[in-house]
C-alpha cells in the first residue's frame, strides 16, 4: 500500500474483510491519511504493528481468539506511544472504562463511523481523546454506580450461564448463603428485578460476556 508524504499511516484491525474494506473507502477518499495494512485477529494487529508503526490503529474489540483489548495491551506493552481507536458494537460502560484503560485514545461505535471516523483519526493523531456521544452518556450515566467486586462478577457470569445458587457455589466452593449474599448485592448494586435482569444489565454494560 502507497503512503503519500505526511499522510496519517492507518492500520485497520477487524476479523469482517467487509468491514475494513469500508474502512478502506473512507480512508482512501482523504488526502491526508492512507491505511497502510489490515489485520483480522488480535495477532496479526500485533504482528503488523511492529511491521507498519502505524500512526493511529483501528481496533475492533470482538474477534476469536486474543481479543482487541488483548491486543492492544500487548501492543501498548512494546510500544507506549500507540494511537488506538477502538471500533465495536458495544457501548456498555464497563467496556469503554476497559479500553480506556488499557489506553485507547478513542472509542467510537460502528454504526457512527461514516460521520465521526475520519474527524476521531485527526483528533487522535493530534494527541487528543475522543468518544463518540453515544458512549461518553453510557460512561457517565453510570460514573457514581457501585462497581461489582471480582467475586460478584464471576457469580453474575455464571448467573447468565443459567446456574442456579447452589450450582455456583459448588463451582466457586463457596456456601449457598455468601453466594445468595453476593446475588442480593449484585441486584442491589446494578438496580436489577431479579436474576434474569442482572444477567442481562450485565451483558449489556459489558460487565460480562458470554
Amino acid at each position: 500500500m502507497s503512503t503519500a508524504p505526511n499522510s496519517i499511516r492507518i492500520l485497520a484491525v477487524d476479523d469482517h474483510p467487509m468491514f475494513r474494506e469500508g474502512i478502506g473507502s473512507l480512508v482512501a477518499a482523504q488526502s491526508d491519511m492512507c491505511l497502510v495494512a489490515e489485520a483480522a485477529t488480535g495477532q496479526e494487529a500485533i504482528q503488523q504493528f511492529r511491521g507498519h508503526h502505524p500512526d493511529v490503529t483501528l481496533m475492533d474489540l470482538q474477534m476469536p481468539g486474543m481479543s482487541g483489548l488483548d491486543a492492544m495491551i500487548a501492543i501498548r506493552g512494546e510500544f507506549a506511544d500507540a494511537r488506538i481507536i477502538v471500533l465495536t458494537t458495544y457501548n456498555g460502560d464497563v467496556q469503554v472504562l476497559r479500553a480506556l484503560k488499557a489506553g485507547a485514545r478513542g472509542y467510537l461505535l460502528k454504526t457512527s463511523l461514516n460521520k465521526e471516523l475520519v474527524d476521531t483519526i485527526r483528533a487522535v493523531h493530534a494527541g487528543r481523546k475522543v468518544l463518540s456521544a453515544e458512549v461518553s452518556f453510557q460512561v457517565a450515566e453510570h460514573a457514581c454506580d457501585d462497581a461489582l467486586t471480582p467475586a460478584e462478577i464471576r457469580v453474575l457470569r455464571l448467573i447468565a450461564e443459567g446456574y442456579a445458587n447452589k450450582e455456583i457455589g459448588a463451582q466457586l466452593s463457596i456456601s449457598e448463603e455468601t453466594i445468595k449474599s453476593q446475588v442480593r448485592s449484585i441486584l442491589s448494586k446494578l438496580n436489577a428485578n431479579d436474576r434474569t435482569h442482572a444477567a442481562m444489565i450485565g451483558l449489556r454494560r459489558g460487565i460480562i460476556e458470554l
